[in-house]
């Protein structure tokens, strides 16, 4: 079974059964250690493309928000059996073509990590997907607020919603996940690892 570490901000490290370590937006937290087979990097902000705290193994991956939008098209990318789908992430300190989101698919699981952002257009075809997980961003300063991403939770329809990117500065805001009012909300703290 998959397993992810949520190491607080924006910052997750994802192990599939086979042990495939896959970092998604390094920046914050511990546990660095598990050799990364994939490092993913939303958009170039300083908190979330700190590649450089990644153990990473010999011919490690790493998809960029350039990567990912090369050509203006948001790409698809398959790496050894686990595909990663680029999607929308923008808001007024976010460029629609610099920032994107991931949709990871691994063991099964398909997970949602919205990167920095507001609603996007994209999200109204979410549903449509049958997410399991849905990590979103939700400071009320430099990204939507706790309300708003409480509706995109209810647009998007994942079988969990956990709110990140909850506060600037601070790992985990626990008063803000509990108060925050999605449905199918699952609270996640920085540090904690939890089986997909």
């Amino acid at each position: 079974m998959a397993k992810l570490l949520f190491q607080g901000h924006g910052s997750f490290r994802l192990t599939s059964t086979a042990g495939q370590g896959v970092y998604i937006d390094p920046f914050a937290g511990e546990g660095y250690d598990v050799p990364a087979d994939l490092i993913l990097v939303s958009h170039q902000h300083g908190d979330h493309n700190q590649v450089q705290l990644c153990t990473q193994k010999p011919g490690c991956r790493i998809i960029s928000n350039v990567e990912a939008l090369a050509g203006g098209e948001h790409h698809r990318h398959h790496v050894d059996g686990i595909i990663v789908t680029a999607v929308q992430a923008y808001n007024q300190n976010h460029k629609v073509d610099e920032c994107v989101g991931f949709i990871v698919e691994v063991d099964g699981v398909k997970i949602y990590f919205s990167g920095d952002t507001s609603t996007t257009d994209d999200m109204a075809n979410f549903s449509k997907l049958e997410l399991d997980y849905a990590f979103l961003c939700g400071d009320g300063v430099y990204n939507m607020d706790m309300a708003e991403a409480a509706a995109c939770a209810r647009l998007i329809g994942a079988k969990h919603n956990v709110l990140v990117h909850t506060t600037p500065g601070v790992l985990f805001d626990a008063e803000k996940a509990a108060a925050w009012d999605a449905p199918n909300k699952l609270i996640v703290a920085a540090g904690q690892e939890i089986e997909l």
